[in-house]
């Protein structure tokens, strides 16, 4: 009889048992879906990771949609529309407004290289949003091999270097300046180099020059105002707010050769400079003067 009882109340406790612990998972997710909201509420820096990691894991997850897309195709520059449509929408996930000036400046009908300041992997989201047609970034090698976004860009022509090896960074570009003249291609670039956040713009390194150069092309400066505002990954900020992108007259290189190259590159991050310091001080609602 009590061997019956024992057998009996084992799994009546398996039981008790079961429904604590699921008791107790269940208490877990309903403090996370209450500490989750109310930690990006009054954190600011939690606010912050959370949306970066968005930002990039959206990103990538585009990608995946955009690959078989480009794939019809194959590696073409024309995919760059696919990418352009599918990131086109990020900026009202995140209230970020963007004003352009200056687009009568993109009215050129020969190739060119866009020249652009480098603050934060959110630049691209101002690079979608004034992309000229038949126009590709150039990006650093690292990119190509990051999943799904690296294969997105490699399918839409994205040219990839080696910074670090500056033989192969000089063929590249050479190669993409035969490209721009024959198949009629504009390019993209951010000469500082690396991602900058000082407020101010880095030493311009002098590849993106020199392929203007050579191919005898105009440079085209792009200047996005500082994000300052809404954006910091030093202090773990990212609240909505507003850039203001200025496309500016582009600079002439023909008759331009190596030797020229300095003082053009000296000459384009000195008019940048400025642009960028007047547009970064302008105050939320000020009238822009001379904007299109």
């Amino acid at each position: 009889m009590t061997s019956n009882v024992v057998k009996a109340a084992s799994p009546l406790a398996s039981a008790v048992t079961g429904a604590m612990e699921l008791s107790v998972a269940q208490w877990l997710l309903v403090v996370c879906l209450v500490a989750f909201p109310l930690l990006y509420e009054w954190s600011v820096s939690f606010k912050y990771f959370c949306k970066m990691a968005f930002y990039n894991g959206w990103i990538l997850t585009l990608a995946i949609l955009a690959i078989p897309i480009c794939a019809v195709r194959g590696r073409n520059v024309e995919n760059m529309k696919v990418l352009r449509f599918m990131l086109l929408h990020i900026k009202y996930l995140y209230g970020i407004k963007i004003e352009v000036r200056g687009w009568e400046n993109f009215n050129i009908k020969e190739p060119y290289v866009v020249v652009s300041n480098h603050q934060s992997s959110l630049d691209l989201l101002g690079m979608m949003e004034i992309l000229p047609g038949r126009c590709v970034p150039i990006a650093k090698r690292e990119l190509m091999y990051a999943g799904t976004a690296g294969l997105a860009c490699w399918l839409a022509g994205v040219i990839f270097i080696n910074r670090k090896k500056t033989d192969d960074a000089i063929s590249v570009m050479s190669e993409a300046a035969e490209t721009m003249l024959k198949e009629d291609v504009r390019v993209w670039v951010f000469p500082e180099g690396t991602r900058n956040h000082s407020g101010s713009l880095l030493p311009f390194k002098r590849g993106a020059f020199h392929l203007a150069v050579q191919a005898q092309v105009p440079v085209i400066p792009v200047i996005m105002s500082s994000y300052k505002d809404f954006y910091s990954k030093k202090d773990r900020k990212f609240t909505t707010g507003k850039c203001t992108v200025q496309i500016l007259p582009g600079v002439p290189t023909k008759g331009l050769c190596a030797d020229d190259v300095p003082a053009l590159a000296d000459k384009v991050r000195e008019v940048m400079l400025e642009t960028f310091t007047e547009i970064s001080s302008e105050r939320p609602g000020k009238e822009p003067g001379g904007g299109h």
